[in-house]
Formats: C-alpha cells, sequence, structure tokens
C-alpha cells in the first residue's frame, strides 16, 4: 500500500492536462489550428477533447487520496463547501475580468454584469468536485462506482426522454439548454455556438460529477495497493473494458464534449487510466527503456511543476490576455476611417510568429508553445520555493 498521498505520477498527470489546457487555449489565431489541438465541431472526440475531463479523473483520483483525512477531522462538511464556493468564485471572476472594456467611443467603461456568463470551466470542477465529495460523504466509498453508474445511466435516459425526438444529441434538440435557459438565464449563457448554449451547462454536469467519481474510484486502488506492475495492470485492464463500453453505448449516444455524453465519460475516463498506467510505470515505477531515460526525466520534470500548482498557474493563464487587451494602441485605420487597434499579445504573435512559415498553423502553434514556456518558468520558479498555492 502507497504510504504517501501525494504521488508523484499524478503530479505529473495533472500537470500535463494543465499544459495542455494552456496550449490549445493560447494559440496566435483560432482560426489557424492543427486539427489535433481544435476541439470537435459537435460529435467526436479530438486530443483537445481529453483534456478537461482528464483533469476531472485527477480531481477525483486526488480527493480519494485526502478524503480519509478529511472525514476524520471532522470538518468534512466545511472544508468541501469552502472549496467548491471559492473555486466557482474565482471562475466567475474569471469570466468578468478585466471587469472594463474599450467602448465605441474609445473610452473604458465598466463591464455589464447582466450579459456575465455564469459557468465555465472553473464552475464546473467546482461543482463537480463538490457533488462528488458529498455523494461519498452521504453514500460512502463502496457506492462510488455505483453513483457514478446511475448518474451516467440517469443521464443518458434524460437525454433520451427529455430531448427531441430523432435529435436528442444536436444542438437544437438537446434539453440541457431549455434547463440553463431556465435556471440560469439566456444572456447568461455561452454564445460561441452562435445561439444560446453552455457546455459547461447544469445538466451536463451530471454526467461530469460521474467523471470525478470514477477518479475516486481508482484513487482508492492506490490506498488499498501496493504500487506495483499488478496495478498497472488493473488500471490498464479496467481502461480497456470502458473503452469498449463506450465504443459499444456511442453507436446510440455519440462522443460529445459539449454536452458531456456518459460515452464520452467512459471513453475518456478509460483513456486517463491508460495514461495514468504509463505515468505509473515511468514516474513512480521507473520503467523506462535505457534510450529514452533522459527524455522521460525531462518531460517528467516539465510536467510536474504545472501539477504542484494547477488552478493557480490555470487561472493565471486565463487572466494574464484578458488584462493585457486593455492595453492597446492604434495601428492605422479602415478604408472608412475607423481606427484598427492592437494589444500586446496580438501585436507579438503578428510581429513574431504569424510570418514563420508559409503555413499560418505554425506561427499560431509556436505562438502558443512560447506562452507555455513562459507559465512552465513560472511554475518551475514556484515549485523551486516551494510556494504551493492551495485554493
Amino acid at each position: 500500500m502507497n504510504s504517501s498521498p501525494r504521488l508523484r505520477s499524478l503530479d505529473v498527470f495533472r500537470g500535463a492536462t494543465v499544459a495542455l489546457m494552456i496550449l490549445v487555449n493560447n494559440p496566435g489565431s483560432w482560426g489557424a489550428l492543427y486539427p489535433p489541438l481544435a476541439h470537435a465541431p459537435w460529435h467526436g472526440c479530438t486530443p483537445t477533447d481529453l483534456v478537461f475531463p482528464f483533469f476531472l479523473f485527477a480531481v477525483g483520483h486526488a480527493l480519494a487520496l485526502v478524503m480519509p483525512g478529511l472525514q476524520a477531522s471532522g470538518a468534512f462538511w466545511p472544508r468541501v463547501f469552502k472549496r467548491t464556493a471559492l473555486i466557482f468564485a474565482i471562475g466567475l471572476l474569471l469570466n468578468a475580468a478585466p471587469f472594463m472594456r474599450w467602448g465605441e467611443q474609445g473610452e473604458l467603461v465598466l463591464r455589464s454584469w447582466d450579459s456575465l456568463r455564469l459557468m465555465g470551466v472553473l464552475q464546473r470542477i467546482a461543482l463537480s468536485f463538490g457533488l462528488a465529495a458529498a455523494l461519498v460523504g452521504l453514500l460512502g466509498a463502496r457506492r462510488v462506482l455505483w453513483a457514478a453508474a446511475a448518474l451516467l445511466l440517469g443521464y443518458w435516459l434524460a437525454c433520451e426522454t427529455l430531448g427531441a425526438p430523432g435529435a436528442a444529441y444536436s444542438l437544437q434538440g438537446w434539453f440541457g439548454t431549455a434547463w440553463d435557459k431556465a435556471l440560469l438565464g439566456e444572456s447568461h449563457l455561452y454564445r460561441g455556438e452562435g445561439v444560446p448554449f453552455d457546455p459547461e451547462g447544469l445538466a451536463s454536469t451530471a454526467p461530469a460529477v460521474a467523471q470525478v467519481l470514477l477518479g475516486i474510484w481508482v484513487g482508492q486502488w492506490f490506498q488499498q495497493r501496493r504500487l506495483d506492475a499488478a496495478l498497472v495492470a488493473r488500471l490498464g485492464l479496467w481502461g480497456a473494458v470502458l473503452l469498449a463500453v463506450a465504443y459499444a453505448w456511442q453507436l446510440g449516444m455519440p462522443l460529445n464534449k459539449k454536452i458531456w455524453t456518459s460515452s464520452y465519460v467512459l471513453h475518456t475516463t478509460g483513456l486517463a487510466m491508460l495514461a495514468l498506467a504509463l505515468c505509473v510505470q515511468v514516474v513512480d515505477l521507473r520503467a523506462r527503456p535505457a534510450g529514452l531515460r533522459g527524455w522521460a526525466h525531462a518531460c517528467t520534470r516539465f510536467f510536474e511543476v504545472f501539477g504542484r500548482n494547477p488552478l493557480f498557474v490555470f487561472v493565471l493563464s486565463g487572466l494574464v490576455p484578458r488584462f493585457l487587451s486593455l492595453l492597446r494602441w492604434q495601428t492605422g485605420s479602415t478604408p472608412e476611417g475607423a481606427p484598427l487597434w492592437t494589444s500586446p499579445l496580438p501585436w507579438v504573435y503578428k510581429t513574431v510568429f504569424a510570418p514563420l512559415g508559409s503555413d499560418p498553423r505554425l506561427g499560431s502553434f509556436l505562438f502558443a508553445c512560447a506562452n507555455l514556456a513562459c507559465y512552465a518558468a513560472l511554475a518551475w520558479w514556484l515549485n523551486r520555493r516551494r510556494i504551493y498555492i492551495r485554493v
């Protein structure tokens, strides 16, 4: 049995997901992306679509390791509620940042709260963490798998019975948008799909909670078993089983991140288990091919520092572009005489990275890599000085 609640493999796994989040969220141009770095338009699953569910799985895994201590402390419910509320509030502030915008007359005006998006990535993390912890606290650790299955099957039944007949998994036919409009308000929903629709809405949070519960289920193995090749094999076997079930299920319920389908949960959890098995093998068991040991060590250290301050670095990567957008200067004007403006990050991209190569996707990707390198340097500095910012 592993005696330490902190595993280097989990830090590496979690850090890799945060690093990939930063990479895919900060391209030079959203119109110039390599296919693996873009989300699936609707149904389907690209490598980018694995990042968020992998992080939720890691949240569950980490929660399983600290849950006994939380319950023994007698402060389980206050601490769970506090952490849930704090992460949700940070998500709201991130949506509102930078709290001002440039008006049509070139003046800074306060942001209107009437159209503030209420949900988002951090809000989903908060609710998924809080509800999963509450279910474990109420039902007990042994019923984790049953609770996850109930949520996934219940969500599937809700989609089938409440969605539009023959189009239950379409943008227009999915039942969850009506719930979000009624409970959150249409003006507070995401509009990236061209219509009011929130990919981190309330209804699709239920299967995301199941994803955290599956992470808890796996995390319990690390408490109950030795950290050895048998545990790695168990991870690989169950990962393959979940992938097989997901493949069968997606024939009727397509893989879809934007409505977080149950088949998508099993598919991404299966892949997360295989990825975690690899991390345990390489990081904790140090089973590395001789020719790759140097590279394996470098990658391990690179991702591990992200995993020590995951939420702080992720939030900062979202705040910096928003506040830098308030710094702008005029670069010309349109034929009609309207001013053209730029700000620091777009200027760096267009001046330094966009001219690199004939394919605009290369410059956009290199700009994202440069962003990632800056946050990696910060994460390394924080880890070097043992500064760990907890939420």
